[in-house]
This record gives C-alpha cells, sequence and structure tokens, in this order.
C-alpha cells in the first residue's frame, strides 16, 4: 500500500476498511502472496487499522534519514575517489553485496537502467592510479560505498504545510545569509512551503574499516547533484542495524526515527519465520526498492 488516504470528512464511515479489502481482493487477483504497508510509527490509526482488523504484522522499522539540500555547495574530500559505474557493474555489485537482502528486487537491472536512476556511484580512498570499475568481487577495494540516486521530482512533489509565519520568515533570512554569504556555509532552511522534489538515495552499502566515511563524502556527492538538479531535499531509508547509516549526514527535524513496516499473507500458507520476526531483531540487510515511494 502507497500514499493510501481518506479525506477527513469521510474518516470513520468504513471508507478506508473497504479501501483495503478492495485493494487486497485486487492484489490477489494479480497473484502476489504478502501485502504490505509502511506508515510511521505514531500514526497509530492507520497501524490500527492494518494490525488490529485485517491482521498485519509489524514486522520492519527501518529509518528515514533525510537532509534539507542549502544555497551553498558541500565540499568532498579530494582524497576520495567518486566513480560513476555502468549499469552492468553496478548489478553485478549490487547482486553481491545484497545477496542475502530482504526485498531485493529481482530485476535490479531494470530499476538502475529506468530513466529516473540518476546514476549509481562507489566512493573509494584514492592510493596512486584512480580506481577503475573491473570484475566483482575481486576488482573492489577494501574499504568502499555505494550507492543509488532515484529523481522523485519527475514523479511528485512534497509541501510542508502549517508552518507559521515566524517560521517562513526565519527560513527565508537562512536562505538570503547562505546565498549572500556561501563561504559562510550557513545551514539554511530551503523553501519546503511550496510544492519541492527530493532525490531517494537507495542500495546504500559499506565496506571495510573506511566505509562509513566513504559514504559521507558520497552523500555529499549525491548533495550537490540534488542542488545542481533543483531538488531540495535528499533522503535514504536504511535498516536500523545498517553499517551505512552512520556515515549519512542528515536533519533529525526532517527525518523519521522509526517508519514501521507491515505486512500479511494473502494464501493460507503458514508465515515464513522472517515475517514474525520483531522488527528490530534481524541483522538482515534490507534493501529499499525506489520504486515503493
Amino acid at each position: 500500500f502507497s500514499s493510501s488516504l481518506v479525506r477527513l470528512g469521510c474518516r470513520r464511515a468504513g471508507v478506508g476498511s473497504r479501501l483495503v479489502q478492495r485493494m487486497e481482493e485486487w492484489f490477489e487477483e494479480e497473484q502476489a502472496d504478502y501485502a504490505y504497508m509502511a506508515t510511521e510509527n505514531t500514526n497509530t490509526a492507520s497501524l490500527g487499522l492494518f494490525t488490529g482488523k485485517f491482521g498485519y504484522t509489524m514486522f520492519r522499522a527501518p529509518t528515514v534519514l533525510v537532509h534539507p539540500v542549502h544555497a551553498h555547495a558541500k565540499p568532498v574530500d579530494p582524497q576520495v575517489d567518486l566513480v560513476e559505474v555502468p549499469v552492468d557493474f553496478a548489478t553485478a555489485l549490487y547482486r553481491h553485496a545484497f545477496e542475502t537482502a530482504e526485498f531485493f528486487p529481482k530485476d535490479i537491472d531494470s530499476v538502475l537502467s529506468n530513466r529516473l536512476t540518476l546514476g549509481t556511484f562507489v566512493a573509494v580512498q584514492k592510493s596512486g592510479a584512480s580506481w577503475v570499475p573491473g570484475a566483482v568481487p575481486s576488482r573492489l577495494p577494501d574499504s568502499y560505498a555505494m550507492a543509488s540516486v532515484w529523481n522523485c521530482s519527475e514523479v511528485f512533489q512534497l509541501e510542508v504545510k502549517g508552518a507559521s509565519p515566524v517560521v517562513r520568515a526565519f527560513a527565508k533570512a537562512t536562505r538570503l545569509a547562505d546565498r549572500l554569504m556561501p563561504c559562510l556555509r550557513i545551514p539554511s532552511v530551503p523553501d519546503v512551503f511550496q510544492p519541492f522534489g527530493v532525490h531517494v538515495v537507495y542500495g546504500l552499502h559499506v565496506e571495510g574499516k573506511e566505509g562509513a566515511k566513504l559514504m559521507s563524502e558520497l552523500w555529499w556527492h549525491v548533495y550537490n547533484l540534488a542542488r545542481e538538479g533543483g531538488a531540495l531535499a535528499i533522503a535514504a531509508e536504511v535498516g536500523p542495524w545498517d553499517p551505512a547509516a552512520k556515515g549519512i549526514p542528515h536533519w533529525q527535524c526532517f527525518s523519521c526515527a522509526e517508519d514501521v513496516w507491515c505486512i500479511k499473507a494473502l494464501n493460507d500458507e503458514d508465515a515464513p519465520d522472517w515475517i514474525c520476526a520483531s522488527p528490530t531483531s534481524t541483522m538482515a540487510p534490507l534493501f529499499v526498492d525506489p520504486r515503493d515511494f
């Protein structure tokens, strides 16, 4: 389930329940084995509907990390090589890195070649000659970070509503100061009070003792791409134990500490163990398909 909403005046009239029932019927018609939904852990009404009335199980609790895009660019460590890799190499690398991941798409090559994917990037420490992609995994350095970028701006836009005039004025003042004095790198608040685009970073993976640091540099590279492309925020969704999360700069006020995924088996077979596990008990890597956004 994605982007389901019942208008305020129509709530508590059974509209949501009928919508869920019809969606599940359609899933079964399409021969789906499972249905799942995602929401914030504070959305008690939605969680109550799915887990209480329709028998869904809370099974994963990823974290959504968001960083706004300021007026100024971010510097990237010159000792780090940032390489955009071709789709075939990225496909092989993802299959190697996420072979045990939950929800890893079998058609990862289609995701990476989709026009909304702006590229797959690998960050490595400079050491003599620049790193060149080769065979996977033999050509990988001991430490590296990788991620792909999905341009959600062409699909939907977001808007923050309900902010007071004082908050809006403060945000505008920070943007003005940032534009006038970019050398100060003021953490300005972008104009999120009108429709704006977002770039989603997916397929985040790190290896080695320098992996988190390399992810930080890769994140700033993606930030600069978003700035050039007109997006006002970059976001990533990672598992609770994902080591890549340690290298992702983000603003707490824009992020969601705990998203909640709920799932339900649509056939009569017993649910597998991975569904019944506690949302934070699994150490398995989590691949978030950007097409779900």
